[in-house]
């Protein structure tokens, strides 16, 4: 059972997200990626950010905990620091694999979200309200069927 972390980044009314191009699929998805062995879900997100966005972040709460085919995806509420948004360096931004795909961070303005194929689904949707509504006390669990 694999563990990933990822976050929910909002600026100006945008949130940030990879677009996606894999596999004849179209999506975005939250930056993110897996949970290496000793770190935990909030290192791993901080992390990710860095190697995907090539931005510094802090990590305000634990929004939500997806559950997609035995696996829990940790995803946190987070605040840019420092850095350059769309400067990573991860193994992404190697020579395109036609295995792996596309990879290109972007900013989705917010009122867009429903318009795209943004994934997980219901994190979306659950974004959306919380910008509007406020952020939940104690992280949702999203039990996610197959895509």
């Amino acid at each position: 059972m694999r563990q990933r972390s990822g976050i929910i980044l909002i600026e100006d009314n945008k949130l940030a997200l990879i677009e996606r191009h894999r596999a004849g699929k179209h999506y975005f998805a939250f930056p993110g990626g897996g949970v290496d062995e000793g770190e935990t879900p909030e290192q791993a997100a901080i992390r990710e950010a860095e190697e995907e966005l090539g931005i510094l972040v802090e990590i305000k709460q634990k929004v939500a905990e997806v559950v997609f085919n035995g696996n829990t995806q940790y995803y946190f509420l987070a605040e840019k620091l420092s850095g350059e948004f769309g400067s990573g360096t991860g193994e992404e931004f190697d020579e395109y694999n036609p295995v792996y795909g596309t990879f290109l961070p972007l900013w989705l303005p917010l009122v867009d979200i429903s318009n795209h194929n943004v994934l997980p689904r219901e994190l979306a949707d659950l974004v959306v309200r919380s910008v509007k509504a406020g952020w939940p006390v104690e992280p949702v669990v999203i039990i996610e069927e197959k895509r």
